[in-house]
């Protein structure tokens, strides 16, 4: 399945490949017409591939944390938050190369009480200063059990977009979609000091399926 955020870009890549392709059929032989042909229709594949939004099963316990995007462990480390929670918390960063979906996902359910968008650079995502200094969103949403979890999408880079669909005082529910980030980003994600942390750095996570923390 295609996600609604490819629709337009799609149809306007089709569209540049086909003219791509008619127009090199007149200026060049068959030998660079078949590369040409061949690289058209791989980076379309590629596009494709890119805004797929394949369908999941979510069945969670109140307390557990998933990851709310798909990727890999880039850091796991204690940090002051400054920017609403003022506090120290375990922040878990997860890196999303191109070829990872795109799509985030609320990693607990509650209400909705923060959310903000910060125009920026574009560093590597990877980059620490990404966090503090790129385009990204910050989404603080307050479980039934009056935790505040606060995850930040972070372009990088290649993503020159993000979307975000959380609004203020709206209801969460874990594992539903609450953003996408066009073309390789991170998404940051800060949880209480006392949290357990069942994922370690370098491991691959799975959006709305993998369990990265327990809050106690």
């Amino acid at each position: 399945m295609i996600h609604k955020e490819g629709f337009s870009f799609l149809i306007c890549s089709l569209i540049f490949v086909l003219i791509s392709f008619f127009i090199s059929i007149f200026l060049f032989s068959i030998l660079i017409n078949l590369f040409i042909s061949f690289f058209l229709i791989t980076l379309y594949s590629f596009f494709l591939f890119f805004f797929r939004n394949p369908k999941r099963n979510f069945s969670y316990n109140e307390n557990e944390v998933i990851s709310p995007a798909d990727g890999k462990i880039l850091e796991i480390k204690s940090v002051f938050e400054n920017e609403y929670l003022k506090k120290d918390c375990i922040c878990i960063s997860i890196f999303m190369s191109p070829f990872n979906v795109h799509v985030n996902r609320f990693p607990v359910s509650g209400i909705i009480t923060y959310v903000r968008y910060h125009p920026g650079k574009y560093w590597f995502a990877w980059n620490k200063k990404a966090s503090f200094q790129n385009e990204r969103t910050t989404t603080v949403v307050e479980t039934k059990e009056k935790q505040k979890i606060l995850f930040r999408q972070i372009a990088g880079f290649l993503a020159r977009r993000i979307i975000i669909y959380a609004k203020k005082n709206f209801l969460a529910k874990k594992g539903e979609e609450f953003g996408f980030i066009k073309f390789g980003s991170r998404v940051d994600i800060y949880l209480p000091l006392k949290s357990i942390i069942i994922i370690k750095k370098g491991e691959k996570v799975i959006g709305g399926k993998t369990i990265i923390s327990i809050i106690q």
